[in-house]
């Protein structure tokens, strides 16, 4: 629904990342006046130091990957000798090469999305901005620089992310010991990488690096790699670790990194120490909320920063809204977009739904990926919600045993009685992808049977969804209350 307004609404918006981006584009689409203002770029450190850049590399890890277990597929790569016998060739990378190219994509996806906001109307300033009250951005050239522009708004959107968390024994130097931002500065593949912190971040570029020829050793504080997650998910993601040749340290905390000036050396909490190439620190973020006048504006903040938002993205005050990683919301990049045009349908008077974070579909992208959505084998555990679980392995699946595919499950989770499709897993390549059907499954209320009667293309990975599905027909019905 496109509202028409007699009088144009104005919007200015602090923070151009997905959430800013968002926002910007459905307030021109419904009339408004809109002002981005971005420092870094259009698409913020998401798209130019974040998600597009390491997705692009984890991109080139599966190519190696797929290269190098194509024999098992009967494929072979020979090279000849001087005397006409064939070798087998070595799977290199050229890791300045692969940086070089991830940059470059980066900086397209920015201008592309930048374009596009300039194509809708919305005017752009590069510059810090900071709020001025409650109805007004002001805008410097640098930080703590000299004001150049003031743009009142009725409307205020405040969407600027969150920057790697840094420990005071562990500085960040962008040679030897990096955050995520720094390691596309790296010529060459690290001939040990050690990982600090085994949550998203750090899982994700463990899996890259390894895939790419690098010796790593992943320090994680807790039992599991990705702790919080898919336990089953979970164990299969340090199986393949593990037989890849990844070091797991687990229950170990690091407590100081230091730059030896040819390598690095951690130090655990327990004594022990460590000696690698490169380390990278994956301990987390935080918001970048510090001197944008929040606090003088009236806008509740946690105590780690993040500033409170409703289902709406609204916050405390009425014409103040935020999204994305500067929120205590969902910090994915997916939710802040979703947050940027409820904000907007909100102030402006158009239709919106508040957000579930039952439903919100998230991935992680290592190999193989590990996708999301709805409630939990966890919750039916710990009686949270009355439910059943029923998971398939992919090896049973017969496309992937055409494509060589070993790890993996699907998961299907519904509640006792309905038969309601509450939650799922995923675990394989292309799990983001997968995932999809349950999650509209879980969007729609939609039962295992009426998941179970879609058509699934023979052979195909998603037919184990629908097996999944029909493997549930006969479930537990003395039950039959839903949420």
């Amino acid at each position: 629904m496109v509202q028409s307004f007699e009088r144009k609404q104005s919007v200015a918006i602090v923070g151009g990342g997905p959430g800013g981006y968002e926002a910007a584009l459905s307030a021109a689409q419904l009339g408004a006046d809109v002002t981005l203002v971005e420092r870094a770029g259009v698409g913020g450190s998401a798209v130019i130091t974040d998600v597009v850049p390491s997705k692009t590399l984890i991109a080139t890890a599966d190519a190696a990957v797929a290269i190098r277990n194509a024999s098992s597929l009967g494929v072979q790569l020979f090279a000849k000798d001087d005397r006409g016998k064939p070798l087998t060739p070595e799977v290199a990378i050229n890791l300045a090469a692969v940086n070089q190219r991830l940059l470059s994509l980066a900086r397209q996806q920015s201008d592309d999305m930048r374009a596009s906001l300039l194509e809708a109307g919305v005017r752009i300033i590069s510059g810090h901005g900071r709020l001025d009250g409650g109805g007004a951005v002001v805008v410097s050239t640098e930080a703590g620089g000299t004001d150049f522009d003031r743009i009142e708004a009725e409307t205020l959107v405040v969407s600027v992310g969150a920057s790697p968390r840094e420990l005071p024994s562990a500085q960040p130097d962008g040679e030897r010991i990096l955050t995520w931002t720094q390691l596309y500065n790296m010529k060459s593949v690290p001939s040990h990488l050690i990982v600090v912190g085994s949550g998203v971040t750090g899982a994700e570029f463990a899996s890259a690096y390894m895939n790419l020829g690098a010796k790593v050793t992943l320090v994680s504080s807790r039992d599991q790699v990705l702790p919080g997650e898919d336990q089953d998910a979970a164990a299969v993601l340090e199986r393949v670790f593990q037989r890849g040749g990844m070091t797991l340290l687990a229950k170990a905390r690091a407590e100081s990194v230091v730059n030896t000036g040819d390598g690095v050396l951690v130090t655990l909490a327990d004594g022990r120490t460590i000696e690698g190439s490169h380390c990278l620190m994956a301990v987390g973020s935080i918001p970048n909320t510090a001197g944008l006048g929040l606090e003088q504006a009236g806008v509740q903040m946690t105590a780690s920063g993040h500033i409170r938002v409703n289902r709406v993205a609204r916050t405390s005050v009425p014409n103040i809204y935020a999204a994305g990683d500067c929120t205590n919301f969902f910090p994915l990049a997916s939710v802040a977009s979703m947050q940027g045009r409820q904000a907007i349908f909100h102030a402006l008077g158009d239709i919106v739904i508040p957000l579930e974070t039952r439903r919100i579909t998230a991935n992680i992208f290592t190999a193989p990926e590990i996708a999301t959505v709805g409630f939990s084998e966890q919750d039916v555990t710990e009686g949270r919600i009355a439910g059943v679980v029923r998971k398939l392995p992919l090896s049973a699946n017969p496309r992937a045993k055409m494509q060589g595919i070993t790890d993996g499950f699907v998961k299907l989770i519904a509640r006792k009685g309905s038969g309601t499709v509450m939650g799922g897993v995923i675990v394989g390549p292309k799990a983001s992808e997968l995932i999809y059907p349950i999650a509209i499954a879980v969007e729609r209320r939609l039962t295992v049977d009426q998941v179970a009667r879609v058509f699934a293309v023979y052979p195909s990975l998603t037919s184990s969804i629908t097996d999944a599905a029909r493997a549930m027909h006969i479930v537990d019905r003395d039950d039959p209350d839903e949420d």
